[in-house]
């Protein structure tokens, strides 16, 4: 096979599994199930908050209940869930579940994958019965030179879903990843993946401590990951081997999940840019009823183009009428950029006047912004 290279920085030996190729399109929920894990990976990204917690997220959003997930899974148009933790298999009942949930909720063409360090053929026979598509395992460092010991054989003999082993290329580490790839491709194994190392608020103190650094740049990726993942690629170039890179990850899998979002649950006055991110125009105002009633009556906006945003106290309005007459208005009003997910993280905000008081402190402030599909405002996840 030959080494192909992408823009992204990602590469592969043979074609991607079907779980990435949907996670490339950005049609993949991500559903963790919980942060339980006890495996201690000094490498693990898992974020403090979510790290150990019994707690479950659809995308960036807590999921209370079934409804949460199905509608995560609907707001996004999804193709498929990736179902992570911590370890799913600390709670089978759960992860069982859900499995379930989505297979009977989207039908067979939902692809359902899952990421595990239990190599168990009970739990992956469990699995597939409820409607798993495809099981990822994930053996921690210490295991890659004695995969014979656990039951990877009997389960990629025994299942028909596919089977792959997904790690982190540890800088310096291409004898145990080679050996570990030779030993799961001979005992059936479908693909592995090879995720460039990265820097996270919860991993940052043991990598440092093993003398790993940046690679540079706005990246925090671990410079020498790639090399490793690529070189071991290059010693089994027959085998079938992506290298999933820190810019894949966010650049093109994150960017093409929230502009997939944005699309499907943007409003009349949502104004998409290319990283995926809503623009919107928003007033402050004592009474947001009044506002509206005011924009309405004094600028003939049309209603489809505004509203009121209860949970947060505010008026919503198409971003390209408020540019137009911000520097006008007796209100607190803004242009902001905010993700498209369930928490609406903000990014940036651009004041359309300056209020002091509740009275106009000057007039003709003049932001220019472009709305012709591309913010001018940028948000940093590539």
């Amino acid at each position: 096979m030959t080494l192909q290279t992408f823009e992204s920085g990602s590469a592969a030996n043979g074609r991607l599994a079907k779980g990435c190729e949907l996670c490339a399109k950005g049609a993949k929920m991500v559903l963790f199930a919980t942060g339980r894990c006890g495996a201690g990976c000094f490498y693990c990204p898992v974020s403090k908050e979510r790290m150990n917690a019994d707690a479950v997220y659809a995308n960036e959003g807590r999921a209370y209940s079934d409804d949460d997930v199905i509608l995560e899974a609907e707001a996004m148009d999804a193709l498929g869930a990736g179902i992570t933790g911590g370890d799913p298999s600390r709670d089978m009942d759960r992860t069982l579940h859900y499995v379930r949930l989505l297979r009977e909720h989207f039908g067979r063409r939902f692809h359902i994958h899952m990421y595990t360090m239990a190599i168990s053929l009970e739990n992956a026979l469990a699995l597939q019965e409820a409607g798993l598509n495809e099981i990822r395992y994930h053996p921690p460092e210490r295991m890659w030179t004695s995969m014979q010991d656990t039951e990877l054989s009997e389960v990629a003999g025994k299942v028909r879903m596919d089977v792959g082993i997904e790690v982190p290329a540890l800088p310096g580490s291409e004898e145990g990843l080679v050996a570990l790839a030779e030993y799961a491709f001979s005992a059936g194994a479908d693909f592995m993946n090879l995720n460039e190392l990265e820097f996270s608020e919860s991993n940052w103190v043991m990598m440092k401590e093993r003398g790993y650094e940046v690679r540079g740049g706005l990246s925090a990726a671990i410079g020498g990951s790639e090399e490793t993942a690529l070189a071991v690629m290059r010693l089994l170039p027959d085998r079938r081997i992506h290298f999933c890179s820190s810019h894949f990850k966010d650049g093109v899998q994150l960017r093409n999940r929230l502009k997939r979002r944005a699309e499907n649950t943007a409003r009349p006055y949502d104004v998409v840019t290319d990283d995926g991110t809503f623009l919107r125009g928003i007033i402050y105002a004592d009474d947001c009823g009044e506002a509206v009633r005011f924009m309405r009556e004094e600028y003939d906006v049309p209603a489809k183009l505004i509203s009121v945003d209860h949970d947060r106290d505010r008026v919503e309005i198409a971003p390209w009428i408020l540019e137009e007459v911000g520097s006008e208005l007796p209100f607190k009003c803004y242009i902001v950029e905010e993700y498209p997910t369930r928490d609406r993280l903000e990014v940036e905000r651009t004041p359309m006047n300056r209020m002091e008081n509740g009275r106009r402190a000057s007039k003709g402030f003049d932001t220019p912004l472009n709305f012709g599909g591309q913010s001018t405002l940028r948000l940093c996840i590539s």
